[in-house]
């Protein structure tokens, strides 16, 4: 099988390096990886160029300047990407930031889990950050795939309708969910990490405003109530502050009566699942067993397939 990524990249001149370096080293090269310099105002476009010089399958793209940044201009600017490989043939296709490392065979281990398995649609690995693992630390669960590596079956990115460009986030959380909506088994397997080097959500803010984000994010893209209750409460029990940052970022949102950039069958999908995912933490809690936050919810997604 056959594979393309696409990195959209801004001010990035501080990490990316990390990130070539690790592709550069991978056991199965893609046919092309385009990295689209979104505006940069430092050296990231040169730092790719330098890279793409000597290695034929790495090809540089730049826009223009822009004074605005949202999650909007990061699908416009992967869109440009992936006009530059539609025309070659490839079997997936992955959305890699530009702020991450990985170990040589990482791209091989996860292609070959698109070799194993016909109905595998959108696959990833949990990461590691500052010591947070996504794995043990957040209930997300391996159903979900993580946006710092993601990658697409192609016949389910074509079915899904690629990536949706809201200029307030959760375009990964979207691509994911859909894709398992619409039947596809979506994985992240846990033998491997990458490693993310800049908190999540803080590219240009602090943590705590960050977490508020999280919150206005949880509500527009249907999360319950019900769960976001108990996602405060498990927050602020590590980390006050964060937790009350979380649940005021929500009702803010409510009382604002954000516009939701999802269809209402997603939404309902959604809190379907969070609300089977929150039955079975009950169920262990109440039978004494620890939870696996990362296994959690693994039997609905099979059950589905």
């Amino acid at each position: 099988m056959k594979y393309v990524l696409i990195t959209p990249a801004r001010n990035e001149a501080r990490l990316i390096t990390k990130t070539l370096d690790s592709m550069v080293t991978q056991t199965l090269l893609p046919e092309r990886w385009v990295i689209v310099d979104d505006g940069s105002t430092d050296r990231t476009a040169e730092l790719v160029q330098s890279y793409s010089k000597r290695v034929p399958w790495i090809e540089l793209v730049q826009r223009v300047q822009r004074v605005d940044r949202s999650f909007a201009a990061k699908v416009n600017a992967f869109n440009i990407g992936f006009e530059r490989v539609s025309s070659l043939p490839f079997d997936v296709i992955g959305n890699l930031d530009a702020d991450l490392s990985f170990d040589p065979d990482y791209l091989e281990f996860l292609m070959q889990k698109f070799s194993e398995d016909a109905r595998l649609g959108v696959a990833g690995t949990p990461f590691i950050e500052h010591g947070y693992d996504s794995a043990k630390d957040s209930f997300e669960g391996e159903n979900h795939v993580a946006g710092g590596c993601q990658l697409f079956r192609r016949q389910c990115f074509e079915e899904i309708g690629g990536y949706i460009g809201n200029p307030a986030g959760g375009i990964d959380w979207i691509a994911v969910t859909t894709a398992r909506m619409k039947g596809w088994k979506t994985c992240s397997f846990p033998e491997k990490r990458f490693h993310h080097y800049r908190s999540l959500g803080t590219a240009e803010r602090g943590i705590i405003a960050s977490l508020f984000s999280y919150g206005e994010k949880d509500y527009y893209l249907g999360g319950s109530p019900v769960w976001q209750l108990f996602r405060v409460c498990y927050r602020g029990a590590k980390h006050p502050v964060g937790g009350f940052a979380l649940l005021a970022g929500y009702c803010w949102a409510a009382l604002r009566r954000t516009k939701r950039p999802i269809s209402r069958e997603l939404m309902s999908f959604h809190r379907r699942e969070q609300m089977k995912k929150l039955r079975a933490i009950l169920g262990a809690v109440l039978r004494f067993k620890k939870v696996d936050n990362f296994r959690v919810a693994s039997a609905h997604n099979r059950g589905n397939l």
